[in-house]
């Protein structure tokens, strides 16, 4: 029984944390896209 429970709190956290991170390694990927772009221009 605490042994199901823990597995489904295990994935809703996963879930959580895939949702939570993803914007920002979108985001991270815009900064890093400019920043390389822009150092290829200088």
């Amino acid at each position: 029984m605490f042994r199901a429970i823990a597995d489904v709190l295990r994935q809703i956290g996963g879930a959580l944390a895939t949702v939570v991170t993803l914007p920002f390694r979108a985001v991270a990927r815009l900064f890093g896209g400019a920043s390389s772009s822009t150092r290829g221009r200088a």
